[in-house]
């Protein structure tokens, strides 16, 4: 059964999986938070201001493909002056046009500063002044243990090797959450060290396949995946040659044929058996790898996922839940870094240690070791291709797993993003292989995504509007398409209540209002919302405004500017905030960030 941590986590990614989905409808079904749709305050201009609950479709960035790019020069420090003219992007080796450009540098962060706080009121009418926010979190880093493939040893050192890392680097600002593959032994963000070690010393290897450990013939999981996706007749014959011998298969009357087709089936049904084994631990590790994304989509600060894995391999099957998670990642701003937990890893000749040698023949013991040497490759190449492709870190080979941690846990300095709308795109469900190419600039490597799979069908436009509010509420990139003055203020009835008021204050003179009718026409989407010290999702407040505005009217708001107030109930403590404007004619965008303490 699941521990009380990896419950709550659970209902954590259940929420912000929900949350994507029914942000636009005026609360959810369940859970302790939910998204309220609040009227406006009254407007003395009748048949001119409104407010409604349907969603608004907004225009979407149709298939917009983005690819995060890191570059070092020849010491291997990070570059952070390069220009969109510097950069060629290639999609099938068709060159495209870069439509979207910009350069993160770690930890450039908007703090609160970014939105006046008024002084807290108390119930007589005192002011309280403001409080130190130095503490606020800027910065989450989340360590995924893959229990589901890692052997025992070399999670002890993982562990150990972690836990004397955060012992020597840990910040007050910094927010750790452990979580494992298997679901066991988890703990969300915190700033509680002593939860943080208890919970990683508990770590330990949970298969979850339950696959025997002798089977006639064996094979390895990307054996099974070679003989029944693959059809490849090389390592199909081997494991024929290993099963006569296992099983003792003598030619009787039928000779040598009959023979053989007995082994081929039940070769084959040991395939089917052992891929079946070998999806049913990848299974876990996407679905937990996705959930974290979706959980540290919700913190409003740096956010590193260090995957500490020994590699596992990924069939055909998962490859669109790889490119999703890696989408997810990047507009989610999430850099995923990787760790090969069994250090410096050496090849020996001859079976491995966790498999049975009975039954092996000469022949296929050579198509095994090659196999295995095969297998990974694959595996670390599905650690690499989730670094490079989040414009993280892979270390592997090494035994210098503190070190490790501590390259792992940094951000890159600067990584450059890269967007493109694909040209002719078909929904075809095929991979499109990038190749991002530096122009003029000599003695410099980089990394990048290595491509995408195009979508089977289009997306809906009404989902894909849902999915760009949320992505804009849960982001920490700060918006000016319309001028935004938001300011907070709260007053205390007691010693464990609290209103906050969030202002949003929103220039017009920018919104593109179509004129119908003899009237200037647009709708806003606002979201406020509140985040607790360690990034959970508290509340948020959507108001939705259609505007059919007179001329003189329109002229006085733009003049004035128009407020919208949410108002929270919450108890004392750190709270960050952010408001989200969001125009449906243009498609323009506002967002601002801020803290208050209340004392």
């Amino acid at each position: 059964m699941p521990n009380e941590a990896a419950a709550k986590f659970a209902r954590n990614a259940s929420y912000l999986h929900a949350f994507g989905i029914c942000l636009l409808i005026s609360g959810l079904a369940r859970g302790q938070t939910s998204i309220q749709s609040t009227p406006s305050q009254p407007s003395q201009d009748t048949g001119e201001l409104a407010t409604i609950d349907a969603p608004a479709t907004f225009r979407s960035r149709v298939n917009l493909v983005m690819v995060p790019v890191v570059v070092h020069d020849k010491q291997g420090h990070a570059i952070g002056t390069l220009k969109q003219e510097d950069f060629q992007l290639f999609d099938k080796g068709k060159q495209q046009t870069i439509t979207k450009f910009s350069v993160e540098k770690s930890g450039d962060l908007v703090h609160a500063s970014a939105i006046p706080v008024r002084p807290g009121i108390e119930e007589d009418g005192r002011p309280k002044p403001p409080q130190d926010t130095s503490a606020i979190p800027t910065r989450f880093i989340a360590y995924l243990f893959d229990d589901v493939h890692l052997v025992f040893g070399d999670i002890v050192q993982a562990r150990q090797a972690a836990t004397k890392y955060l012992n020597e680097s840990f910040k007050p600002t910094d927010r750790i959450a452990v979580f494992t593959t298997s679901g066991q032994n988890m703990v969300d963000f915190t700033d509680d060290m002593a939860k943080v070690r208890e919970t990683m010393d508990r770590i330990m290897p949970r298969p979850t396949s339950g696959r025997p450990s002798e089977e006639c013939p064996y094979m390895s999981f990307y054996m099974a995946d070679q003989i029944v996706n693959r059809n490849n007749p090389t390592v199909l014959q081997a494991a024929e040659q290993d099963a006569i011998v296992c099983e003792n298969i003598i030619p009787d009357r039928g000779g040598q044929a009959a023979a053989m087709r007995q082994a081929e089936g039940d070769v084959r049904a040991t395939a089917q058996r052992v891929l079946s084994f070998g999806e049913n631990d990848t299974t876990p590790v996407l679905s937990v790898l996705k959930n974290t994304i979706r959980r540290m989509a919700g913190s409003p600060g740096q956010r590193s996922l260090v995957l500490v894995s020994p590699g596992f391999y990924l069939t055909d099957r998962f490859r669109f839940d790889e490119d999703d998670l890696l989408t997810q990642a990047i507009k989610a701003n999430v850099t995923i870094s990787a760790l090969d937990a069994r250090g410096l890893y050496t090849m020996i000749p001859g079976a491995d240690a966790s498999e049975s040698n009975f039954g092996q023949s000469v022949q296929s013991q050579v198509v095994k070791n090659f196999m295995r040497n095969e297998s990974d490759l694959a595996s670390w190449g599905t650690l690499a291709e989730l670094a490079e492709g989040t414009g993280g870190t892979f270390v592997h080979n090494s035994n210098d797993l503190e070190g490790a941690f501590a390259r792992l846990t940094a951000a890159p300095e600067f990584i450059y993003l890269l967007g493109f709308s694909p040209q002719n795109l078909k929904f075809d469900g095929k991979f499109h292989a990038l190749n991002v190419r530096l122009k003029s600039t000599k003695d410099v490597t980089s990394q990048a995504r290595r491509g995408y799979y195009a979508p089977k069908y289009e997306a809906d436009p009404a989902e894909q509007a849902k999915q760009e509010i949320q992505e804009a509420v849960f982001s920490r990139e700060e918006l000016s398409d319309i001028p935004l003055d938001v300011q907070t203020q709260f007053f205390k009835s007691g010693d464990v209540t609290a209103k906050l008021s969030v202002l949003a204050k929103m220039d017009l003179h920018k919104l593109p209002f179509r004129k119908a009718d003899g009237r200037n026409n647009d709708a806003v989407t606002i979201v406020s919302s509140v985040f607790d010290r360690n990034g959970n999702l508290i509340n948020a407040i959507q108001k939705m405004i259609t505007m059919h505005l007179r001329d003189e009217t329109l002229n006085t708001r733009v003049v004035g500017g128009m407020v919208t107030r949410s108002t929270f109930d919450l108890t004392p403590g750190s709270y960050v905030i952010r408001v989200v404007i969001r125009d449906t004619e243009g498609q323009l965008m506002a967002a601002r960030n801020g803290v208050v303490e209340i004392p």
